[in-house]
């Protein structure tokens, strides 16, 4: 599937949806993505800040769909584990970027060429729009080769 069609999909997609999340970007390589939440009444806490769940939900699926995308059929990859910091009060407009490059592509090749799992850790930041770290989620991948069949 496009990337931008996917993006279209996702930003209907009821649980993004009711919370306020939108995909601004994702790459046609899907190596980047870029989704934000305005802060509104479907998504603030009984302090008036961002709702902690909708934070960690915009971050959800990324990083696994990117490494999906660029490890191909050949390879599991699941989220297996996360953790969530929240380090700053959320107002406003905020804003997570995912990037991964080849070099962290290689490394999963190479560690799951054996046909063992591979957990491995991946940590994005939701900034506001001053560009202060609201949040710091680590998510951790389950990347596994499948074995051949043939």
């Amino acid at each position: 599937m496009k990337s931008h069609h996917l993006r279209l999909i996702m930003n209907i997609w009821p649980p993004f949806l009711g919370a306020g999340i939108h995909v601004e970007h994702i790459s046609k390589d899907y190596r980047s993505a870029r989704v934000s939440l305005k802060h509104g009444l479907s998504n603030r806490n009984i302090v008036g800040v961002h709702f902690g769940g909708s934070l960690f939900a915009m971050t959800d699926p990324f990083f696994m769909l990117c490494f999906s995308k660029n490890l191909g059929d050949d390879y599991i990859v699941w989220d297996q584990a996360a953790k969530i910091e929240f380090l700053k009060p959320g107002k406003g407009k905020v804003v997570a970027e995912f990037s991964i490059n080849q070099a962290q592509i290689d490394d999963l090749v190479s560690l799951a060429s054996s046909g063992e799992k591979v957990l491995q850790d991946f940590i994005v930041e939701v900034k506001d729009g001053v560009g202060d770290v609201v949040a710091r989620i680590t998510k951790t991948l389950y990347v596994r080769k499948k074995p051949n069949l043939s």
